[in-house]
């Protein structure tokens, strides 16, 4: 095969240069990773963190935590890995016809749930309040400290050694810390990018929460048709199609409302971007307000969707019954380690941080798949359980 044929990093970077927004950001001026590596012969920095996290043992794990429902409740619900991969996608589309970088935008959305606990924003909440005086527990922290630290793949250092644009987007806080953003003097809001990705988030999170909550039979469907956004387009489909089979028309519904919702999106995004006169990068983390978002309409609706679910769904009878459950699970497990450390396996107990014995404990029960904590709670508590 002839080289001269061969797309090469450099001709990669050559064409985000002429072909991306101006305020897009590009691989070539990324600022770099902590490490310093050889720039790969025809990836760029982004498509490589891309796959760095996709390889990660905390990627693959996603399989199996929660969305909303516990993994054995049914095989078709989301999990945190089909979330990410739907949120990823959403990331990209949008991402392409708004001239943004694809790459970083996909690679941030794959990462953003790196750092959730099992048990969903229920195991966020009770590891949060087992960590009060250590620290505490956030899941974009979290995030952070996975690909930073706890990550074992390169003899060379430790994490992932991602981009300090992926690292910002997955960050998310601005008044964090330990956000890099908040190293940046002027600095207010990440990447264009990662305000996409964190939007997707939303717009996936909703819609399937929605697909989901009809599917389990937690929702009411005359309470979901008082819903602005499912009620204008159960109308529509009603007018267009007689008789349309339920499943078909729930499938419908879901996925012409992420669709107004990313066409609102984009062209809000679009028109702020003007307004504001954004012309570079650093415009767009400089700026006195975010860039990314909905229309006062459309924001409202969505508003509307997000309160339901949460009402409805996410206070319902059997995910509060899952939650004391969960609660038990880790609350149990974590005060066993903390009165005897040996419990932890030997990777756990080796301290290579220099962290406190709660946060080791911390980084360990966060990155347990639900199944695997109500497996080593079953191990330590229940008598005829085999170790």
């Amino acid at each position: 095969m002839n080289d001269g044929k061969l797309i090469k990093r450099q001709d990669i970077e050559k064409l985000e240069q002429s072909g991306l927004a101006s305020y897009a950001v590009k691989s070539g001026d990324s600022r770099g990773r902590h490490h310093k590596e050889q720039e790969h012969p025809y990836r760029t920095r982004f498509q490589r963190d891309r796959d760095r996290i996709i390889h990660s043992s905390a990627f693959r794990r996603l399989e199996y935590k929660t969305q909303v429902f516990v993994y054995h409740e049914g095989d078709y619900y989301r999990t945190r890995l089909t979330h990410s991969m739907e949120v990823a996608q959403i990331s990209r589309s949008i991402c392409k016809s708004m001239q943004l970088n694809e790459d970083l935008a996909e690679t941030i959305a794959l990462a953003h749930d790196l750092g959730h606990p099992p048990f969903g924003h229920t195991g966020q909440k009770i590891l949060n309040g087992l960590m009060k005086g250590y620290g505490g527990f956030e899941h974009n922290k979290q995030g952070l400290r996975v690909v930073k630290l706890l990550e074992k793949k390169y003899p060379e250092f430790n994490g992932l050694n991602l981009t300090w644009e992926v690292l910002e987007g997955i960050s998310k806080h601005s008044v964090d810390p330990d956000n890099p953003i908040a190293q940046m003097k002027g600095y207010r809001f990440p990447s264009l990018e990662a305000q996409v990705a964190d939007c997707a988030d939303g717009i996936a999170y909703n819609a399937h929460d929605l697909d989901d909550g009809i599917t389990s039979g937690l929702l009411d469907l005359e309470q979901v048709r008082k819903l602005a956004l499912w009620r204008e387009h159960e109308k529509e489909l009603d007018r267009q199609y007689k008789n349309l089979d339920f499943t078909l028309k729930k499938y419908q519904v879901v996925r012409r409302i992420i669709n107004d919702l990313i066409t609102d999106f984009r062209q809000e995004t679009l028109k702020q971007l003007e307004v504001q006169s954004i012309e570079g990068v650093d415009d767009i983390r400089c700026v006195g307000k975010r860039m990314a978002g909905f229309s006062v309409e459309i924001a409202e609706k969505n508003g509307e969707l997000k309160n339901f679910l949460h009402q409805n769904v996410y206070n319902h009878r059997r995910v509060k019954r899952m939650e004391f459950k969960s609660e038990r699970y880790l609350t149990e497990l974590f005060n066993a380690y903390k009165a005897d450390p040996e419990l932890l396996p030997e990777s756990a107990q080796k301290n290579e941080n220099g962290d406190s014995l709660e946060r080791c404990i911390c980084d360990y029960i966060s990155g347990m798949t639900d199944r695997y904590a109500i497996g080593e709670y079953k191990k330590l508590f229940s008598p005829d359980e085999k170790d």
